[in-house]
């Protein structure tokens, strides 16, 4: 059952990069865009997210 969610999450994963690529080549339709919107928004989130645990991992000693 795992195995099969994590194919699941590693699809779609694969389909958000592959509708990235597409809008960036400008010939996308509009459920594409949309999703490769939705795409970079969770890598932006990611992104920060473990910026701030990282951050807070450190210790803040500068």
């Amino acid at each position: 059952m795992l195995v099969l969610i994590l194919s699941v999450v590693v699809l779609l994963l694969i389909g958000g990069c592959v509708c990235v690529f597409w809008a960036a080549r400008g010939d996308a339709p509009r459920w594409a865009r949309g999703v490769a919107k939705v795409t970079l928004l969770g890598s932006e989130l990611a992104r920060s997210t473990s910026r701030s645990s990282r951050t807070q991992s450190d210790g803040g000693d500068d």
